[in-house]
């Protein structure tokens, strides 16, 4: 069990580094340190990542929202690698996606969610 759960960790962080690249490619954009509150001695928060001179269109128009719209292939591999389906392939019918998230969803439902 603990190794299957360290390779959807991983999976899952892979996911968000390649989300993350794509939301703000570092050429277009750097990561300022966030405000620190009065009283601490450093911030409590995450780096903001704004966007570069010149890039502040492009950054706006990077959203997931899009990201999925567009359903990129290194995207939809990522997903099924996060949900462990090492069978995946660009292929894959939606009905078939659809009938695994669906048996997911209702194995976690008679679990109780957790």
């Amino acid at each position: 069990m603990r190794q299957h759960a360290t390779a959807i960790a991983q999976a899952a962080q892979r996911l968000n580094a390649l989300r993350e690249a794509w939301l703000n490619p570092p050429e277009w954009t750097a990561r300022v340190p966030e405000v620190v509150p009065l009283g601490l001695a450093a911030s409590p928060y995450p780096d903001r990542t704004v966007a570069k001179a010149g890039f502040e269109k492009e950054r706006a128009k990077r959203t997931l929202t899009q990201l999925y719209n567009q359903r990129p292939a290194w995207l939809a591999a990522a997903v099924a690698a996060a949900y462990g389906w090492r069978d995946y392939t660009g292929d894959m019918p939606d009905d078939e996606i659809l009938r695994r998230l669906l048996a997911l969803n209702l194995a976690r439902s008679a679990a109780g969610g957790a």
